[in-house]
């Protein structure tokens, strides 16, 4: 009974309206979120003839794979899902460990020179050296048509070096560095063996930001890349968006079926270009938030 009397007591009607108020916005919020994927998903399984028509607003009407289907038959799709998978992964694993190696040291008070390195860094973020002189140092480098140039020339993104210095500024104290200094432990096996286990967090977040932008990248690929079975998946499915909205010669029958099945291919292609996104984010979710509130408020 008393419980209940606090309870009133503490809810006004004013409370009350208020809660209502930021329920429903957080509700259309979610709504519109949710309702373009479920469009797309719904799309992606329903028939060309529906999806063209545009009888599909939510639910699937009559249920066809065949855009996944043409996806599958397709060689270079699987070619090219498995050059973001190496890409994602070889690319996120340089980015880490080139900014842990690079925000440490900016971190720490004793680092001589980190004031001035430290604005040379954001610097970058204001002035960069444009395309052409870019590629002009990758070809000069022989990364023309390899790999290494979609790993090397953006393996370093600012802002991620910017939030895990805050991080390492905020959660490793001195004390522990001095502490470790007179027990006789190496710089290298501090960063290794204490710094990297308490970092979990900020490293869930550069995981996480540099795996999707190396999944979602396609302009390194367009620029630097000439062979086709070097190219990623994004490459692989603009290049197949381009073919089929070309009608070329084809009779009136023919250019409709083929503008049907693009427009369910769309459809197909965000869904196969989103899932490994989409099956990652849930168990690197918890780390992603906390991660991001400490390298963020408290830097």
């Amino acid at each position: 009974m008393a419980s209940t009397t606090q309870r009133a007591i503490r809810e006004s009607t004013g409370d009350r309206l208020f809660l209502f108020a930021v329920y429903s916005i957080l509700t259309l919020v979610l709504i519109v979120v949710l309702y373009p994927l479920v469009y797309i998903l719904s799309s992606s399984v329903s028939s060309p003839e529906a999806v063209t028509s545009g009888k599909v607003w939510l639910w699937p009407v009559d249920i066809s794979f065949d855009g996944f289907r043409t996806l599958l038959d397709t060689p270079r799709i699987l070619t090219g899902y498995g050059n973001s998978l190496f890409y994602t992964a070889a690319g996120t694993l340089i980015s880490v460990a080139l900014t842990v190696m690079l925000a440490y040291p900016l971190s720490r008070r004793t680092f001589f020179g980190r004031g001035g390195l430290m604005m040379l860094v954001t610097f970058t973020m204001i002035f960069g050296g444009g395309l052409i002189p870019t590629y002009m140092v990758v070809k000069e480098l022989h990364m023309i048509d390899t790999r290494w140039a979609l790993l090397i020339p953006n393996a370093i993104w600012v802002w991620q070096v910017i939030i895990a210095r805050s991080f390492f500024q905020t959660s490793i104290p001195e004390e522990l560095i001095e502490a470790s200094e007179i027990d006789g432990c190496s710089d290298l096996r501090f960063l290794r063996s204490v710094v990297l286990p308490l970092s979990k967090p900020i490293l869930a977040v550069l995981v996480l930001m540099y795996a999707v932008g190396q999944w979602n990248s396609y302009f390194d690929a367009l620029i630097y890349l000439k062979t086709a079975d070097l190219f990623p998946l994004q490459l692989v499915l603009r290049s197949i968006i381009i073919q089929n909205n070309s009608s070329g010669l084809m009779d009136a029958m023919k250019m409709v079926e083929r503008q049907q099945l693009a427009e369910l291919l769309k459809y197909a292609l965000i869904v196969v270009a989103t899932l490994p996104v989409l099956v990652i984010y849930p168990f690197v979710q918890r780390y992603f938030v906390q991660g991001m509130l400490v390298g963020s408020v408290k830097g």
